[in-house]
């Protein structure tokens, strides 16, 4: 008798938390949308290759590569740790580690030049594209109407 009360009981409850609905979802852009800059640096001298040419291509493209990672750094932030030990009131050991972890889409370069001994990449990020960006592929949603039936 019990295990019939129960049984019916359950299907009582499931019968009235079950709502059929359907939910209209609208897509909210941000007020305002920021560009930040990045510079990269890379020395023209101790990149390696056999000529001066393939020497500066190198360099060039680790002045970008240190641009996007400033970049990186000013969107996502730095993961720092840092580690210190001590024995006998005496400090042992003291290390520091410093990491960037991202994605950056849709930076442009704004201007590549050699100055003196290094070689420099300037590189923009307008926050509207990046927004447009992720609009197409994760279609962030806020509700916009619930229709209840």
């Amino acid at each position: 008798m019990n295990k019939v009360l129960l049984l019916i009981g359950a299907i009582v409850l499931s019968g009235c938390v079950s709502q059929d609905k359907y939910v209209q979802w609208e897509t909210e852009a941000p007020n305002s949308f920021p560009t930040i800059t990045a510079v990269g640096y890379a020395p023209l001298e101790g990149q390696p290759g056999n000529s001066q040419s393939q020497k500066v291509i190198n360099a060039m493209q680790a002045s970008k590569i240190a641009a996007y990672r400033e970049l990186a750094e000013q969107v996502y932030g730095h993961r720092v740790s840092a580690n210190s030990n001590v024995d006998d009131w005496l400090l042992t050991d003291d290390s520091i580690k410093s990491s960037v972890n991202g994605i950056i889409r849709g930076a442009k370069v704004v201007k590549t030049y050699p100055s003196g001994d290094f070689y420099i990449t300037e590189l923009s990020l307008d926050f509207e594209q990046v927004w447009q960006l992720y609009q197409q592929q994760n279609r962030p949603r806020k509700v916009k109407e619930v229709t209840y039936f």
